[in-house]
């Protein structure tokens, strides 16, 4: 887990350039950091490396990495876990390796078998540059599912690219026009990540499940583009039902196996819930009697949302100690948090539980644990969010069949499940428009020509085709990129093996009624965890996620600081992104609705508080 950066330029002073890029990325790679340039053709690379180490501590896993015979260079963020099987592989291909990192691995994969089938076999994470000085290229890739972040920039002839889009900014150092259809996603719908655009013109992400390679013999740089993965390309399961809980536990266990593979301490973030407890219940099994994974847990003094009743309770039935830590912060600190978090996430966040995830990260590293298994994509692979049963009863309904729509809505009012914590405030941003009843619109005039992203059942024939587009754009995506940000933030890396790339093969295609059943959510996984768990935490009813009381703090204790935001002169106003007059009166509305009810979610008004403080720290790179 680390940072990366680099540039291609005719220019051959890119020293400074590269500090620039290390200097904003360097709380990525605490532990070392080295550059390497070189020529070829008319071109200069430059590579910069700043490293977490994880894998091999030595210095044998220093990047830049240069080949054995000097005629290849890499750098890369991430962890290949099954690298070990790799290197096996490769050691009966004739191969000898001179440390014990991945990176070597990972190095020596892409020179035997060439990336397409290299990345097929890798199990894992990763953004990589690897300098061919062989074929004269340079090959910038992502993993499948695109959980480590790979910006880049074509600007003034060169190319530019980094873990983060801070980097990019620090090394061309000129300023960039607002994209404003990604700042009108955010606005409007709470949308980030949805698509390869970022919040500045002309800065891009390579896509996941992809690679670009860039011929340096040729006069301009091109990035041609190579998918080697997608979301529907595994093959699916066609045995029994009984047979299908044994492969998701068996695969699962595995996922969790492979992920524990670290020279520095592992944790799991514990919630109670199903997903983090079954990662922890797995990781437990996987250690064997003699060791106790490293449970840690963000419990909360507020009843409403505290769970520390399932934490204690998975606790003792692993037998394993559990560190808890109270996720609350003073309101006058809430600005000066959101401000940290924002400039840290390269954009705004989505709400005040990334701030708070931010602190559970700067625990994590108070303790000493320095890699996190964490349950994100789980309810999107699964069917975990309530939003999943209105879209499953719209497929039912679209198809005539009326009987199971019914049986299946009974089931789930019967089971007080997802049902119990419908919102209609929260529902309606996935209905039809002319289904919405109309808010007051805050756009500016500079966002007028937003086009609305389609957000529900649109273009979706069934529920699993909508799951493909939350692991693809929106959700999944913004959630793996918060985390990668709050954690590296604080020099921690994150690990999600539900997104193990034959998790989502086994589990995405799967049918609706295999994961909506008798009223649960997630039920083929609950059935096939069910062995590993108390009875208590795998059929759990309620679903509380990563929240905080934001909805009531905006409306009391940080309203006198929010109005005055609101009304003082801002950068968002003056760059047309957002109507004072109307945020005011959305703002005066929403504090006089009652908790709960009243038509203003509580996210129209986060984002535009949130929009103005990212605004306001990055106002020096705006065009």
């Amino acid at each position: 887990m680390c940072g990366i950066a680099g540039i291609v330029s005719e220019s051959e002073d890119l020293e400074d350039a590269l500090r620039r890029a290390e200097h904003a990325q360097r709380h990525r790679g605490p532990d070392s950091k080295g550059t390497a340039i070189e020529r070829v053709g008319r071109w200069h690379v430059g590579l910069a490396h700043q490293r977490l180490a994880i894998i091999d501590l030595s210095p044998g896993g220093h990047q830049p990495m240069r080949s054995r015979d000097g005629r290849s260079l890499l750098i890369y963020n991430g962890e290949i876990y099954n690298y070990c099987e790799i290197r096996d592989e490769l050691r009966a291909a004739g191969y000898k390796f001179a440390t014990d990192s991945d990176t070597e691995v990972l190095l020596t994969a892409l020179e035997h078998w060439g990336p397409q089938a290299a990345f097929n076999r890798f199990n894992g994470m990763w953004a990589i540059a690897w300098l061919d000085l062989r074929a004269n290229t340079l090959l910038l890739g992502r993993d499948r599912v695109g959980v480590k972040p790979l910006h880049y920039c074509q600007a003034d002839g060169a190319l530019y690219f980094s873990s983060e889009l801070k980097a990019i900014l620090g090394m061309t150092q000129r300023r960039f026009a607002l994209n404003h259809q990604v700042v009108g996603e955010y606005l409007c719908q709470s949308l980030v990540e949805a698509s390869e655009e970022t919040w500045f013109e002309g800065i891009r992400k390579v896509p996941a499940g992809h690679y670009a390679v860039i011929n340096l013999d040729e006069p301009q740089l091109r990035l041609q583009f190579h998918r080697f993965w997608s979301i529907g390309s595994g093959e699916p399961y066609d045995g029994d039902e009984a047979g299908l809980i044994t492969r998701v536990r068996d695969t699962f266990v595995d996922a969790v196996r492979l992920r524990l593979r670290s020279d520095v301490p592992v944790g799991v973030l514990l919630s109670g819930g199903v997903d983090s407890s079954s990662i922890a219940a797995a990781m437990r099994q996987v250690l064997g009697d003699g060791r106790r994974p490293n449970l840690l847990s963000a419990v909360s003094n507020d009843p409403r949302f505290d769970e520390s009743r399932f934490i204690d309770l998975m606790a003792r039935h692993l037998d394993s100690p559990v560190t808890k830590f109270t996720l609350q912060f003073d309101p006058d600190r809430a600005f000066e948090l959101l401000d940290e978090v924002c400039w840290h996430n390269d954009e705004p966040v989505a709400s005040f539980s990334n701030v708070a995830h931010y602190l559970l990260m700067q625990k994590a590293r108070e303790l000493g644990i320095t890699v996190i298994l964490s349950g994100q994509g789980a309810d999107e692979l699964l069917c975990g969010y309530r939003k999943y049963l209105g879209f499953y009863l719209q497929q039912l309904a679209k198809e005539g069949r009326w009987l199971r729509a019914a049986r299946t809505y009974g089931e789930f009012h019967a089971r007080g499940t997802v049902l119990s914590q419908f919102s209609m405030k929260d529902a309606a941003r996935y209905l039809p428009s002319f289904l919405r009843s109309g808010t007051t619109d805050i756009r500016g005039p500079a966002l007028q020509d937003y086009r609305p992203v389609a957000i529900g059942m649109e273009g979706c024939r069934t529920v699993t085709e909508r799951q493909y587009k939350d692991v693809e754009r929106l959700s999944v995506p913004a959630l793996l990129h918060t985390e990668d940000r709050m954690s590296m933030a604080c020099a921690r890396e994150i690990r999600v093996p539900f997104m193990d790339y034959r998790m989502v093969g086994t589990l995405a295609p799967l049918p609706t009624s295999l994961k909506l059943r008798s009223g649960w959510t997630k039920h083929v996984f609950r059935r096939a965890l069910e062995p590993l768990l108390p009875p208590e935490i795998a059929w759990r009813k309620d679903k509380q996620g990563f929240i905080t009381p934001e909805a009531e703090w905006m409306r009391d204790e940080l309203r006198p600081a929010i109005t005055a935001m609101f009304g003082a002169d801002s950068v968002v106003y003056d760059r047309g992104l957002i109507d004072r007059e109307r945020l005011l009166q959305k703002y005066r509305a929403y504090c006089v609705e009652s908790h709960g009810r009243g038509r203003i979610f509580h996210r129209e008004i986060f984002t535009a508080l949130a929009i103005q403080i990212w605004a306001r720290r990055y106002n020096n790179w705006i065009s």
